[in-house]
């Protein structure tokens, strides 16, 4: 029994309402510009309409950013540091990167910063911005990247030289918390240069502007406050948090502004006050204060600290935002004893969750910490987002019409999960599915309510369909709700906690809303094979699976009707698991195993009359193009489409089968009923002190599987199992109505324009298809046992069976984020920077996906989302042995 952390003691009293530890977290975005929600343009083109350059002149509507920021669960009131070296045209006040037409493979971030570190309940945080001292070279990432091909690889920040010789400052940003609304806040600032070097440090705390768009009764204030012994503070109001105080050191200045769009720079058109949300910057930058003279409150607010700092050397400023009125200088004793405390706290709660090699620690800390900074606030509510608000301008009347319009239940404002709060800080729902994989670890409760969250009418629409993402809620997306409420399901009874029936029951009757959108909606002619569209695999096809196919035909996908075998055995191991304490759920059971069985036998029969997705010559699965003239062309891309198979694999163990005799019954009548009707079935036979295997792939094509899955040639590659096989160096093409359509291997960033040319799935390596292929070889080694197995590698001459070869993928996942032989860490690549300096080699970025050949991290470099999953196969690999 793991020992109860003074952690877990507060996650207790969270979620049995004693104390809000959640009140407040990480849930400021890193980019709210750009954004669709942020869009009112009559064309959609989110990131014009909003781009980088108005971010600090104008106000946002659903939400705000900043740079290592928080704010409470509502965004009512932020915090987040700002910074000026001096040199740069603007403070350095929230995340630059390339929008998706000035990257050459679509938008990129363009920064360097790291989550370090964070508790459940936020109870602690650490997180690092490095900061160049030289100009930042925001026209050179631009100008360089535009110049750039799909086949070239990104221009990124450490490329232009920027750090060379520690020309630049760590920016190390800290939170503890004495309570739950009394927050210890450190920013401390490293010179990693060998000459002294200047600073400005703006720690600024703002309110999002509600009162503009009618939301508010009253305008909140930050208004000075009394001064004491090398400290001051500033007092908060607002309508619904009500007061709060923050303490801060002596600095140089104060400077107090409204959170007002400058008209006058983005429309042209008069200032209301002279204060608005980028006067700060302006005197800043110009140095000229003259503007502030006098003015003593406002909704934004920056103490100015001017630092100058020894080479080597580093400073420290402390702040503190807290409901208490202190009458003695809360900067001192007690708040060193605070945040020492809570770093105690928080390395005694890792110590009980992580494995105990120090380098694999590091890894799942890491990975740990960045789910956590991902939590972000997010809102929009569609009939006002379509309607615009009172006394704003209206929205352009194609909006009625146009993306998400559809969407007219849909109204959010929660605490999600984000994949990547700079590239992709909108929530995704498959993804999320995954995310919450490695979060049941560290707090199941919140992955359970993020599950059910997403099941709420709210959310869901009335048809039963889940929302994608804001660019199009109505794209689909794989199926995997459901899988994962069994994921958080069985982690927490792993970790010693009762399983939660309720919960389980809770999401199953939404879920048979959403499994019957599926059945409606993507099996067009009824016969159990399913369409779907991209889900979720973007570029994987030789075109693009979401739009019109090639000669009005219709594309019967291997994966999609995968998926739906493995959501028919994700609700049928549901309703086992909650019929073992109510029996009414056996006969739905039943229904969810007769949908798997018609499923599979869709999927592999064989005959005159039917083109199937299984070419037994290939021992692959394909998808199938049926034309209009009822001709079938089998498109024989081997890829990840053809694995999915594999997913759809459930064992009925014998224990549970004893508390459910009915669903037992109606089992053996099903198969004897197909049986002697010369059906086919997914049983071979049925031994009274045996499990039961179900899988949508019978046994001899799994091991023909097996043998493409586990070539060097094909799908493994030393980072785990690539996404289309390496056999395709040699392009696949096809002609379809006199057209040609083709594909060809590319382990890297993708030169195709396909799926808007930031899609990346012929090749790479993606965490969450491999965490899904491992899972189920272990799933198939619980049945089959040591009577199955494989090369791995193939050629290898050694025979493993399929629990080795979850191991073995395992390894080589994990082989992606520790060093080698020669110390080098492979999603690094050959950047020197990264692999050698002391001040580098041991951060940890969570890339979108990675290099099928090397191993190399590409796309979203904070993805800690669903690549967060590596800390859970670590615990899994390691604790294991």
């Amino acid at each position: 029994m793991k020992k109860n952390t003074a952690e877990q003691q507060r996650l207790n009293e969270h979620y049995t309402g004693k104390h809000n530890w959640l009140k407040w977290g990480p849930y400021l975005s890193e980019r709210q510009w750009g954004t669709v929600r942020e869009d009112y343009s009559a064309g959609g083109s989110a990131w014009d309409y909003f781009p980088h350059d108005h971010a600090r002149s104008r106000t946002y509507r659903w939400g705000e950013d900043g740079l290592a920021g928080i704010s409470d669960e509502f965004c009512n009131l932020c915090f987040a540091v700002g910074l000026w070296n001096g040199k740069d045209p603007i403070i350095k006040e929230r995340i630059f990167g390339l929008t998706g037409s000035e990257g050459n493979h679509g938008e990129d971030v363009k920064e360097l910063y790291y989550y370090l570190d964070s508790t459940p309940t936020h109870s602690y945080m650490k997180h690092l911005y490095k900061y160049p001292r030289n100009a930042f070279p925001y026209d050179d990432l631009v100008q360089t990247n535009r110049q750039r091909s799909r086949q070239d690889g990104e221009y990124e920040l450490s490329d232009t030289g920027i750090f060379s010789d520690g020309r630049y400052f760590d920016v190390f940003t800290e939170y503890a918390k004495a309570d739950e609304e009394d927050i210890l806040i450190r920013i401390t600032i490293h010179n990693r240069g060998a000459e002294k070097a200047d600073l400005t440090v703006l720690p600024t705390l703002w309110f999002r502007n509600l009162w503009s768009f009618g939301l508010m009764k009253q305008r909140p204030s930050i208004k000075t406050g009394k001064t004491g012994n090398h400290y001051s503070y500033v007092k908060v109001k607002h309508e619904s948090l009500g007061e709060y105080y923050l303490y801060f050191k002596d600095s140089q200045r104060l400077l107090f502004a409204e959170n007002e769009t400058n008209s006058e720079r983005i429309f042209d058109f008069p200032n209301k006050t002279p204060f608005v949300k980028d006067t700060i910057n302006d005197a800043v930058v110009s140095r000229d204060f003259d503007l502030f003279d006098g003015k003593d409150e406002g909704t934004k607010f920056s103490p100015l600290y001017e630092l100058q700092i020894e080479g080597g050397k580093s400073s420290e400023i402390r702040l503190r935002l807290s409901k208490s009125l202190f009458k003695t200088n809360p900067l001192e004793e007690e708040f060193e004893t605070v945040i020492n405390s809570r770093v105690e706290e928080a390395d005694e709660f890792y110590n009980e969750l992580c494995v105990e090699d120090k380098e694999l620690k590091l890894i799942q800390r890491q990975a740990f910490a960045g789910m956590l900074w991902s939590k972000q606030y997010y809102n929009i509510d569609i009939p006002r987002w379509l309607d615009g608000d009172p006394g704003q301008p209206a929205p352009p009347e194609s909006r009625k019409k146009g993306r998400n319009s559809k969407w007219i239940t849909l109204n959010n404002e929660d605490i999600i999960s984000m994949p990547d709060k700079w590239e992709y800080p909108w929530y995704a729902a498959w993804d999320l599915a995954f995310h919450c994989v490695p979060l049941a670890l560290l707090d199941p409760d919140f992955a359970k309510n993020q599950l059910i969250l997403f099941l709420r009418e709210w959310y869901m629409r009335p048809n039963g369909q889940l929302p994608a993402y804001e660019w199009s809620f109505s794209d689909v997306n794989p199926p995997v709700h459901a899988w994962a409420c069994l994921q958080v399901y069985r982690l927490e009874k792993r970790n010693g906690r009762k399983g939660d029936i309720d919960f389980l029951k809770k999401v199953f009757q939404k879920l048979l809303i959403n499994f019957t959108w599926w059945v409606n909606r993507k099996d067009h002619n009824e016969n159990n094979v399913f369409e779907g569209g991209f889900l979720g695999l973007d570029n994987i096809g030789v075109f693009d699976r979401s739009t019109f196919m090639p000669g009005g035909g219709r594309l019967e996908q291997a994966d999609g009707t995968s998926w739906m075998a493995m959501y028919s055995l994700n609700m049928l191991d549901m309703a086992l698991e909650i019929a073992q304490e109510d029996s009414t759920f056996e006969d739905v059971a039943t229904k969810f195993f007769e949908h798997f069985v018609y499923i599979a036998e869709s999927l592999n029969r064989m005959g005159e009359d039917w083109t199937g997705a299984w070419d037994e010559q290939e021992g692959f699965f394909y998808d199938i193009l049926a034309n209009p003239d009822g001709s079938y062309v089998p498109l024989k891309v081997r890829s990840l489409v053809g694995l999915t198979s594999f997913f759809a694999t459930l064992v009925l163990d014998r224990e549970r089968l004893k508390h459910v005799p009915d669903f037992v019954k109606r089992l053996e009548w099903f198969r004897n009923y197909r049986l002697q009707n010369q059906s086919y079935i997914v049983i071979e036979e049925m031994k009274d002190n045996e499990d039961i295997i179900l899988s949508l792939t019978p046994r001899s094509r799994l091991e023909r599987l097996l043998e493409a899955l586990l070539n060097e040639n094909e799908f493994l590659s030393p980072g785990g199992i690539r996404s289309v096989s390496k056999i395709h160096d040699n392009p696949y093409s096809v002609r379809i109505y006199g057209a040609e359509y083709g594909l060809k291997y590319e382990p890297g960033e993708s030169a195709n324009s396909l799926f808007g040319g930031n899609s990346n799935w012929r090749g790479p390596v993606w965490m969450p298809m491999n965490y899904l292929l491992i899972q189920s070889l272990r799933t198939l080694f619980q049945c089959y046992g040591v009577s199955v197995g494989a090369a791995c590698p193939a050629d290898c001459g050694t025979l493993s069976n399929l629990d080795q070869i979850a191991d073995n993928i395992s390894d080589r996942l994990i082989s992606l984020f520790k060093p080698d032989q020669n110390g080098k860490r492979p999603i690094h690549g050959e950047n020197h920077l990264y692999q050698s300096d002391p001040h580098f080699k041991d951060l940890i970025l969570f890339y979108e996906y990675f290099h099928g050949e090397n191993g190399r991290g590409i796309g979203a470099s904070h993805q800690t989302g669903w690549t967060g999953l590596i800390a859970e196969l670590i615990d899994k690999l390691y604790q294991k042995q």
